[in-house]
């Protein structure tokens, strides 16, 4: 079966760096999308909230990782998830 002329050359593109800059599509000045941040994620863009970070249990929680002696409290992780799904949708979900 011959798909094409033996005598045919493969068409090859100049490399990136040879390409003529003139060739970019030119980008619009209007915006394409209108974004509203909530409130909640206002505070985080902004870095408002109450500003509290405990230094301390962080270390003790890094050093408790490194040393392999972290545990995890699966039932307490499950809680929140929960909690926090509920927050989002508005409503209890049990």
């Amino acid at each position: 079966m011959k798909i094409g002329s033996i005598d045919a050359k493969p068409v090859v593109q100049a490399p990136v760096s040879e390409r003529r800059a003139d060739a970019a599509p030119v980008a619009s000045t209007e915006p394409s999308a209108k974004v509203e941040l909530s409130s909640a994620a206002s505070l985080v863009v902004t870095g408002a909230g109450d500003g509290s970070f405990d230094a301390a249990k962080v270390d003790r929680i890094a050093t408790a990782i490194r040393d392999g002696n972290y545990k995890v409290n699966p039932e307490a992780i499950a809680d929140k998830l929960i909690v926090n799904a509920e927050e989002l949708l508005g409503r209890k979900l049990s």
